[in-house]
């Protein structure tokens, strides 16, 4: 039997045609996000922008059949940092040197402790409520959140940790406020109406990636890392209602069409794909960068699998025969009814976007759509 046949859509998240969360900022709010820092119009103003474009944005997945719908990040400048945030104990700060990818280097941000940590009062409830009264019985309201492994990762940059080691000295204790902090905003997004939480993860990535090991040398290794990101990631979302539907989306950096690390599943994957208490796993499989797909034999039978087959980063349109080769050998390891498709990421995880148009960006979710119809059904 070959992926050509029909083995039945989904009435549930993740669905067979899915997205990661991002969109291209249209360039109205480009413009006004730009002012609001300039000083030129208030909060108010640049508010009243972000609704209306949010607005268009949800129209327009809904026209290109998206299920769950988001409110594209068009409140964010990053993907992750504007999370943390707006978190209890933590400030903006602006650093020396930003993240680096191939052949670019971000914005000089971070996220830095200023106390101790807690989750009350976080802005992006209220952003959930926003998108939410777009929700109806056809599609569903989703919100995509950094991870706490990601966060911790932050609070252990080189230009961070002496910060956050005086304020916590014992790590138990900072992982701890971590995770409270985290289900405390998991709890008022779920009474805000919240049934699918999406945490996005780069932490994975970067521990695949031998450059990322060769830069350290406090004998560190991938157990112990791995062992400790998914122990504060369960227990983050721990307890957490049994109707709110939690998926995790493991990245390999996303910025400007650029990509940040390298490396397959396969160091990794007993412990992410075995131990992590989520419902589904959206992963990269856009380029060799991420290996094969033998890891995923490794993916608990409770769990499903987004295939990141379409790349977000580039304009051209993938070839629909070699998709469906690639479903097929996919479903060798997982079954093809716990597969779905996707982008293998957001097309703007940072404001900057990545370099094709918006029209390119639906052209791609049109793709997307029909490669899911053809082999799951409509």
């Amino acid at each position: 039997m070959t992926v050509a046949s029909k083995h039945g859509v989904r009435a549930k998240t993740p669905f067979r045609f899915d997205n990661v969360g991002s969109f291209l900022r249209p360039e109205k709010l480009k413009e006004a996000r730009e002012a609001f820092a300039k000083g030129s119009i208030s909060a108010q103003d640049l508010k009243a922008v972000e609704d209306e474009a949010i607005k268009d944005l949800i129209q327009k997945q809904k026209e290109v059949g998206l299920k769950a719908i988001t409110d594209g990040e068009f409140r964010r400048s990053w993907w992750h940092l504007d999370f943390m945030w707006g978190l209890q104990g933590v400030e903006k700060q602006d650093i020396k040197k930003g993240y680096q990818f191939q052949g670019e280097e971000t914005r000089a941000e971070t996220a830095r402790l200023t106390g101790k940590i807690s989750g009350e009062n976080h802005p992006f409830v209220e952003h959930f409520q926003f998108i939410q009264q777009f929700a109806d019985e056809e599609v569903v309201a989703r919100q995509t959140i950094p991870a706490p492994a990601q966060f911790l990762a932050e609070l252990q940059r080189p230009e961070n940790v002496e910060i956050t080691n005086q304020l916590y000295p014992n790590q138990n204790e900072l992982a701890e406020d971590i995770a409270a902090a985290y289900r405390t905003i998991i709890q008022d997004l779920y009474e805000a109406g919240c049934r699918n939480l999406q945490v996005d993860d780069c932490t994975w990535g970067m521990l695949v990636d031998e450059n990322y090991w060769a830069s350290r040398h406090d004998g560190a290794n991938v157990e112990d890392i791995g062992t400790l990101y998914v122990s504060l990631n369960n227990k983050a979302i721990e307890n957490h209602p049994e109707d709110l539907i939690i998926t995790t989306h493991v990245c390999r950096g996303n910025y400007h069409s650029t990509w940040a690390s390298s490396g397959a599943y396969d160091t990794i994957a007993k412990i992410l794909f075995a131990q992590e208490k989520v419902k589904a796993y959206y992963l990269e499989f856009d380029t060799e960068r991420a290996g094969g797909f033998e890891s995923l034999v490794n993916v608990s039978d409770d769990k499903l699998v987004v295939l990141g087959l379409f790349s977000s980063k580039l304009p051209e349109l993938e070839d629909k025969a070699q998709i469906k080769e690639r479903i097929e050998e996919a479903s060798k390891y997982v079954p093809i009814e716990r597969l779905c498709v996707s982008p293998q990421c957001g097309f703007a995880s940072t404001e900057e976007g990545n370099i094709l148009t918006e029209e390119q960006q639906w052209a791609k979710l049109r793709l997307v759509r029909e490669v899911a119809e053809e082999v799951w059904g409509k």
